[in-house]
């Protein structure tokens, strides 16, 4: 049975991990999203020499488990420390802070170019060629037509992602950084009970993301077109 006045009392011990933990998510997913679009784009021309290492960079980083990417990055580098010190970088690969943001941040700029990837494959060619006829320039037409339909069907599916980040963030305890699951973690070593103490932690993780979700389709509703107003 869950103890209900243990499991209340931890709550505000847990909840002081959730800036750390709303820091990790917010800040990975805005540079993925940056990184995401950026190599999407690059994607959409037929030069090879700047595809094909976009998509090996893709194929490792969707192939191999966040966890394995954090501990590379904070513990692998670490061992670079002579060349990072010499290129001035040592001040951000020994802080776990800094290489947790990397790897997420890369992690879901993988999934993510290849979600806005195929948004922007799916926008029909015709509007393109519409666009065209109307005196737009390429830069206009990417800007005007493509970008925002992409990004308005990219919507379901990049909430995914962004729902599995704030998840993610759970594995940053494993290189000290103390956030929702860190302070949980610590908690169980002291107390020993787990049930209750997980229990709270996910209660807390499910909150974020449904509330990221509510704003999500929120959003997703206001830019379909044709939508219904009360």
């Amino acid at each position: 049975m869950i103890d209900l006045h243990f499991f209340v009392e931890i709550i505000p011990t847990l909840l002081s991990g959730l800036p750390l933990t709303l820091q990790l998510a917010g800040l990975s997913i805005a540079i993925g999203f940056a990184l995401a679009l950026l190599l999407a784009l690059a994607q959409q021309g037929n030069h090879r020499m700047l595809v094909w290492p976009i998509r090996a960079f893709v194929a490792v980083f969707r192939g191999t488990p966040l966890l394995v990417q954090i501990f590379l990055i904070y513990y692998g580098l670490g061992q670079f420390r002579p060349t990072l010190q010499a290129v001035g970088l040592w001040w951000v690969f020994r802080e776990p802070y800094w290489c947790a943001i990397i790897a997420l941040s890369l992690n879901t700029a993988a999934y993510g170019s290849e979600i806005l990837r195929g948004a922007i494959q799916g926008v029909p060619r015709g509007l393109v060629e519409a666009a065209s006829a109307f005196g737009m320039t390429r830069i206009q037409t990417l800007r005007l037509v493509v970008l925002p339909l992409a990004l308005r069907q990219a919507i379901p599916s990049y909430s995914n992602e962004i729902i599995l980040m704030v998840k993610g963030t759970s594995l940053a305890s494993i290189v000290t950084l103390m956030e929702v699951t860190g302070i949980a973690q610590g908690l169980i070593s002291q107390t020993y009970r787990a049930v209750e103490v997980f229990v709270a932690a996910g209660a807390i993780y499910l909150t974020i993301n449904f509330t990221i979700i509510s704003a999500l389709n929120a959003l997703e509703t206001w830019l379909t077109p044709y939508r219904v107003r009360a």
